[in-house]
């Protein structure tokens, strides 16, 4: 975890709800031939989305004016838009808006995003890779995600637990075609 102090030091910092949006950022800065270390941005896992005030209030316009930028799932958008504009962002703030901003919301969250764009084939081979191939399909038997689409089920497979969910973020980010990226993930870091 970054200090406050040490994260007024970057140029920039980009808020993400956890440690697997972390991850899935730095994957695709490496794919993209980016250093954020060196560029001075530093990506911060919050620890939920219910930290973003503290953060805003801490590192925003009214704090240090450090350059910040974000990401969240769709269901803490109205969370990350009361806290911006609490923070003296703006006030009405459209998801457009806030995107010019550079806060950007997935679509449910980060995995569906990275399922969407991978389609399940490949996102079943990354889980494949990992030895998780069984587990999955045992999962797929289970009556309550039984004949459930195959894109919720690896996105409740891959949420099952935290580990699995990081141990995946960076993973699938490298097996993405770059063409192919999910708009809030290459808009949040191309952003910065």
């Amino acid at each position: 975890m970054h200090s406050f102090h040490e994260m007024s030091l970057a140029r920039t910092v980009v808020l993400v709800e956890g440690t697997s949006d972390q991850l899935a950022l730095a994957a695709l800065a490496k794919r993209r031939d980016r250093d954020l270390d060196a560029e001075g941005i530093s990506v911060v896992a919050m620890g939920g989305a219910q930290a973003i005030g503290a953060f805003l209030s801490v590192l925003g316009p009214r704090g240090l004016g450090v350059e910040l930028a974000g990401l969240c799932d769709a269901a803490e958008e109205g969370h990350f838009r009361r806290a911006l504009e609490q923070a003296g962002f703006g006030s009405n703030l459209t998801r457009s808006r806030m995107e010019s901003l550079g806060f950007y919301v997935c679509v449910a969250d980060l995995e569906d995003e990275l399922i969407r764009s991978l389609g399940v084939a490949a996102v079943e081979g990354v889980i494949d890779a990992q030895g998780d191939l069984g587990p999955f399909r045992t999962f797929q038997k289970q009556p309550a995600w039984r004949g459930r689409p195959a894109e919720e089920q690896l996105r409740r497979f891959i949420g099952t637990h935290s580990g699995r969910k990081i141990q995946s973020a960076a993973l699938l980010v490298d097996a993405l075609d770059l063409a192919r990226v999910p708009r809030p993930l290459d808009g949040v870091l191309a952003h910065v």
